[in-house]
């Protein structure tokens, strides 16, 4: 059933390969400085190759707006997504596969009663708003720039076509890697805590671990949908908004990429922070609107003239309506798949506010009153406990009761974390820590943390501050990790 399952993930990623995955070299075929053929080669491999190696990118916020928690699920949420973008392929509109994935999944919350995190949310949607200026912002000063250069240094119009035709491939390569890299968790995220493949040795080079397999195979599919489908939009990119030549689009394709990089990158994220300056929030962000942006961008340093305003109006008419078609899509789909084919789309996510949850609380400081009659009560959805306590407390203690009344039962087994135990994140303090509770039980994720720190102070988390945020979200996420291996199912 996994397998069957899995058609939507892989149906979404050809979906991404014939919209998304086109933009990278969209310019650069509509202006016929590469062939759509070496495009797409070039883009599939390095697409595959960024699926692979970078994993998920930045998909921890796209997580937070709803944990699709049941296969059928997965199938039904990545299915609507592709259903999306196809049909806006088939208009040739290039859109987004992480706003049809975010309008899915929001449809998948509203189906299950499962609460829609609103951070999260306004996050992602101001990123769709900021990137398409950003990308504007960094095609006009890069066109400045280039502009300078070349009234500078004089080249021959040979070896300026063959600099602008390297420039556009390995710009191209680059944004590719870093569309796989950051989208692929758009494809395949959800289908990653069912997956059943054991590490793959690749000929004694290499070893592939799960996930990397699912990713491997959401790239293929990716690849597919480029070679398929991709030609109409690369042209309706680089050709109907706005007739571009060579340079801009170089130009273009590098203001994405930078964009792409800026909204991705771990490593800017934590140079950043480590300097005390404000972060990026990491958000997978749209290709399609970057690109378009960027040709803006050009157009109106070209005096705005010949900027098609009729294609842009129509392809802004996609951003809005796709996250809207998806969520419905979603929703209907959802409905068939558990109510004519019976299978289970939500695993209950069940809160319980006890006696633990409470001294929880009030050992933070936080107040305990609206909690009378309450105790104790076993509510079926994050939904159902909010509704409960709503009226009754205040917006940061019911955040925080939230957090800590999620029932999850879990057991630990050091059998499953034995192969860690030679990775630097677990070390001996931290392995023998875990080994101290062997065969303990936890109704909770934030007992066995409390459990784990009292034993080291290597699992314990740092005071609030500036410098501290890296080391508080690496630990959140290992301790997240272990919460999943040991989880009672």
């Amino acid at each position: 059933m996994f397998f069957v399952f899995l058609l939507s993930g892989l149906f979404l990623g050809w979906s991404l390969g014939a919209n998304d995955a086109a933009n990278v070299y969209g310019t650069a075929v509509g202006t016929r400085m590469i062939k759509f053929r070496t495009a797409a080669i070039a883009c599939s491999v390095f697409v595959l190759i960024g699926a692979v190696v970078g994993g998920a990118g930045a998909s921890h916020t796209l997580g937070k707006l709803g944990a699709v928690n049941a296969l059928a699920g997965s199938f039904t949420v990545a299915l609507a997504a592709g259903l999306t973008v196809t049909w806006m392929t088939q208009l040739k509109l290039p859109v987004s596969t992480s706003q049809a994935i975010v309008g899915a999944i929001i449809g998948w919350n509203l189906f299950t009663g499962s609460l829609t995190n609103y951070n999260s949310l306004s996050k992602i949607v101001s990123s769709w708003i900021l990137c398409p200026l950003l990308s504007a912002g960094f095609a006009m000063i890069l066109l400045k720039l280039t502009e300078a250069t070349l009234s500078r240094v004089r080249l021959h119009i040979l070896a300026l076509d063959y600099l602008t035709r390297m420039g556009l491939f390995i710009v191209g390569a680059f944004a590719s890697y870093s569309l796989g890299a950051n989208n692929i968790a758009n494809v395949m995220g959800v289908f990653v805590p069912s997956v059943p493949f054991g590490d793959l040795d690749v000929f004694g080079l290499f070893t592939l671990n799960g996930a990397q397999q699912l990713f491997a195979l959401g790239g293929l599919a990716i690849g597919v949908g480029v070679f398929t489908f991709s030609k109409k939009v690369m042209l309706t990119v680089g050709n109907d908004l706005f007739k571009l030549s060579p340079i801009a689009a170089l130009i273009v394709v590098l203001a994405q990429a930078i964009v792409l990089f800026l909204f991705s990158s771990e490593q800017l994220e934590n140079l950043l922070v480590r300097h005390g300056l404000p972060s990026i929030p990491l958000v997978p962000v749209s290709s399609s609107q970057a690109v378009i942006g960027a040709v803006i961008g050009i157009g109106l340093m070209k005096g705005g003239r010949n900027i098609r305003f009729s294609v842009l109006g129509r392809i802004s008419s996609g951003w809005i309506s796709t996250p809207l078609i998806s969520g419905v899509v979603s929703f209907v789909l959802l409905f068939i798949v558990q109510n004519v084919f019976s299978q289970r789309v939500y695993q209950p996510i069940r809160y319980r506010a006890d006696n633990a949850v409470i001294g929880k609380l009030k050992a933070e400081g936080l107040p305990i009153e609206g909690f009378d009659g309450l105790v104790n009560q076993t509510h079926e959805s994050a939904a159902a406990f909010q509704e409960a306590l709503r009226p009754k407390l205040d917006a940061v203690t019911l955040e925080r009761a939230l957090q800590l009344s999620r029932l999850r039962p879990l057991k630990v087994d050091l059998n499953k974390v034995e192969d860690q135990r030679d990775l630097h994140w677990l070390s001996e303090a931290r392995f023998k820590a875990i080994e101290g509770l062997a065969g303990r039980d936890f109704e909770y994720t934030w007992q066995m943390a409390d459990a784990l720190s009292q034993r080291t102070e290597e699992w314990k988390k740092k005071p609030i501050a500036k410098e501290n945020k890296l080391y508080n979200k690496k630990l959140r996420a290992q301790l997240d990790y272990l919460a999943r291996t040991f989880e009672r199912r």
